[in-house]
């Protein structure tokens, strides 16, 4: 096995190069992934789970802290901000010394969202979609956040339930709205789902559909990809590669499956895939792209300890990109001219096997975090002393039952 820093002068890099893009790499953590999660069938309970917003920024702090590359904490509009912005919130996260990060509106929750938000046949629901929207916007502003990142749960169940286009032009016609309210420094991410909880008509059903709404909504619309959001087998790396050359990458929910979308801790499960995808991102920059990724977790930690998960994920990315970063690009392009089928999959195979815990000590220590994060918050206690003081959940600031 090849030492990091041969890979990284095979690749043209130096070993300072490649700390500095580590070090500057970064992704944020959910709120909601801190309170107490379940299935439809039942929700855990965990003692140290985060039971207000005021826990939320204290895990999330917790992670960053350990990380080093987690400074930012994505929230939910009703979860975390349910009477619109609270400065105190937004104090309390750079006291902390994170920030708050993606706008996330709830188009789902509420009673009225039964048959659909901006894709609803009502126009006064479609109004208090548009308008939940519009506020979220608000508090970004005010919050310093730069992304509004729209998930839609809208769809239908049966064959002629709705007209498959009038929902798709009253979906079209709310993002055009929603992004001319946008402040110059936004970008809005759409997601898209192939189905649940809608099971015939997903009104946002995969990548392409996000595209082209993105395109007809407005220059800063972008579509994110959710890890967990396709059919079983799908070839994401492609979708993100086709994405990044269109100029439509805007951002990731970042998790890993097995079945559907299961949401579980990052790299859990096929590990390769997501080199893959940082693979595809690098490669793109190499080749003159420059337009920001928002690399944002969403996962639920339904059965392990929150933050020791959410520091597993982050580190787990971390080293991911690590290895993406040392793949040999001219060596990967000579084979790829020369129809090397073998030379071209070692490239990136050889960067794949590669410890790179060295390269990530060096650089954590750099930043001045622990060089294992997750055995030093393990060795902290700081699981068990958030449970000591605690209270048990109520159910408040969670997507399931």
């Amino acid at each position: 096995m090849q030492k990091w820093e041969e890979l990284a002068s095979n690749a043209g890099k130096t070993p300072d190069a490649v700390r500095k893009e580590l070090s500057a790499f970064a992704v944020e953590t959910p709120s909601w992934a801190y309170a107490n999660t379940g299935t439809r069938f039942g929700k855990f309970l965990h003692p140290a789970a985060a039971v207000t917003i005021e826990h939320k920024i204290q895990d999330a702090a917790e992670v960053h802290r350990r990380t080093g590359i987690a400074p930012r904490l994505a929230v939910h509009v009703l979860w975390d901000f349910p009477n619109g912005f609270d400065r105190k919130v937004a104090e309390l996260a750079r006291e902390h010394g994170i920030g708050i990060g993606a706008i996330n509106p709830n188009l789902f929750q509420e009673p009225c969202y039964k048959f659909g938000s901006f894709a609803n046949p009502d126009p006064a629901v479609r109004r208090r979609a548009i308008r939940h929207c519009l506020d979220s916007i608000e508090i970004a502003r005010q919050a310093k956040s730069d992304v509004l990142s729209l998930w839609f749960a809208d769809g239908t169940n049966f064959p002629g339930q709705d007209d498959i286009v009038r929902r798709r032009r009253r979906l079209a016609e709310g993002l055009a709205e929603v992004h001319a309210a946008l402040p110059d420094s936004m970008r809005m991410l759409i997601e898209y789902k192939p189905f649940e909880p809608a099971t015939y008509v997903t009104d946002v059903p995969d990548w392409g559909a996000a595209a082209m709404l993105a395109r007809s909504a407005g220059e800063r619309a972008r579509v994110l990809v959710d890890m967990g959001h396709h059919i079983l087998g799908t070839n994401v790396e492609q979708i993100v590669a086709v994405l990044l050359d269109e100029g439509l990458l805007g951002g990731f929910h970042l998790n890993d499956r097995k079945y559907a979308d299961d949401d579980l801790a990052t790299a859990s499960i096929d590990p390769y895939q997501l080199f893959l995808i940082f693979d595809q991102i690098v490669a793109a920059r190499a080749r003159g792209a420059s337009a920001p990724i928002a690399y944002m977790i969403d996962q639920s930690h339904n059965l392990e300890p929150k933050v020791e998960a959410m520091v597993q994920s982050v580190v787990a990315i971390q080293a991911l990109y690590a290895k993406a970063l040392l793949v040999n690009r001219k060596a990967l392009a000579e084979a790829q001219a020369a129809c090397d089928i073998v030379g071209a999959t070692e490239c990136l195979r050889g960067a794949f096997f590669t410890d790179v815990q060295p390269l990530l000590a060096e650089v954590r220590e750099e930043m001045g975090v622990p060089v294992d994060p997750l055995a030093a918050l393990r060795a902290s206690g700081y699981t068990a002393q958030r449970a000591a003081e605690r209270k048990s959940d109520s159910g408040e600031g969670t997507r399931y039952a």
